[in-house]
């Protein structure tokens, strides 16, 4: 008979694998301070021995890091999920920034249109919370804490779609985008015309997921990224159009 033993599981195990699903579901975010030993083994109502043997697995395994001095984080893997060596490629070739949204259009619109059905009302809330500091951040003059606020939008409607896979993924890729490596998202916002017009588009992809309606929000998502694909590549001919103009009035004074 296939049957065995069944043999209770070590107290370690139990902790490794609460922390392991807390990292994978996106709750504790790279880099983010775990509590003390003390108040961690407090929470999990567990010894510390226990503790330090379920930290130091995670730690060998890479999803855990210790800074001295500063106590345990949540390691960065998000970093690992590109080779330097195709980030630099990203950065330096612009067919690569035009993949970069076509990529953010097919899978954001999904998870929008996931989230509508697959989205708690809690998660919803979320969205909703962010959106609204967005519109407080919009009447600021300096665009930054609204660019800042773009990202973890877009990301809290893919943490609604509830696909760990997609979360990861997105993660690693806004992580680039904020480095900069595909564009400097803060000079879209530094246009009043171009700001008023994204919170417009934000504000429409929010309406359409409070309302649970698919269809609209993912609509409203692709229509979004294609804007973004107009913006850049209509500031990209700009600054082409501006660097002849230059040469060309640079040979003029110089005739």
């Amino acid at each position: 008979m296939p049957f065995q033993k069944i043999e209770a599981e070590k107290l370690s195990s139990s902790i490794v694998r609460q922390i392991e699903l807390l990292i994978l579901r996106g709750i504790l975010r790279p880099g983010e301070r775990l509590p003390s030993e003390r108040e961690l083994a407090e929470r999990m109502g567990v010894s510390r021995p226990s503790l330090r043997e379920a930290i130091a697995s995670l730690q060998d395994r890479g999803l855990l890091a210790t800074r001295a001095g500063a106590g345990i984080y949540v390691a960065d893997v998000l970093n690992s999920a590109f080779s330097d060596a195709l980030i630099q490629l990203f950065a330096t070739h612009d067919e690569a920034v035009f993949d970069y949204i076509s990529f953010r259009r097919d899978l954001e619109g999904m998870a929008a249109e996931r989230a509508t059905r697959l989205g708690s009302d809690t998660d919803l809330k979320v969205v909703d919370t962010i959106f609204r500091k967005m519109e407080t951040a919009h009447t600021k003059r300096n665009p930054a804490e609204e660019a800042a606020l773009d990202a973890e939008f877009h990301l809290a409607i893919i943490e609604a779609s509830h696909n760990t896979v997609m979360l990861h993924m997105m993660r690693a890729m806004f992580q680039l985008l904020r480095e900069g490596v595909f564009y400097n998202r803060q000079v879209m916002f530094k246009q009043r015309t171009t700001r008023d017009m994204l919170l417009d588009q934000h504000r429409t992809i929010n309406d359409a997921i409070q309302a649970r309606n698919g269809p609209a929000a993912r609509a409203a998502v692709e229509a979004h990224m294609t804007y973004v694909e107009n913006s850049l590549s209509d500031q990209q001919r700009a600054e082409h159009n501006e660097l002849i103009a230059q040469q060309r009035l640079e040979h003029e004074n110089d005739r």
